[in-house]
């Protein structure tokens, strides 16, 4: 029993620490352009949810400016 909670718990933080990792600009702008795209954004469901928001002139893409404000 005490593997299968280990075995979970180290799922849990491998979990977030992916999300951590996906949460600054640099990382979620995977191309490089610059901007973050709603598909860049889809790897972090907090930003996806709050991408029109934040999307303040409406590309349909986040600055850094705009992504700052997350």
């Amino acid at each position: 029993m005490k593997t299968l909670h280990k075995t979970f718990a180290l799922i849990a933080l491998a979990s977030s620490s992916a999300a951590f990792a996906a949460s600054d600009f640099d990382t979620l702008d995977a191309d490089g352009n610059g901007v973050i795209s709603q598909s860049e954004a889809a790897v972090n469901a907090d930003l996806t949810a709050a991408f029109t928001e934040l999307d303040t002139d409406g590309n349909g893409e986040l600055s850094k400016a705009e992504f700052a404000n997350f």
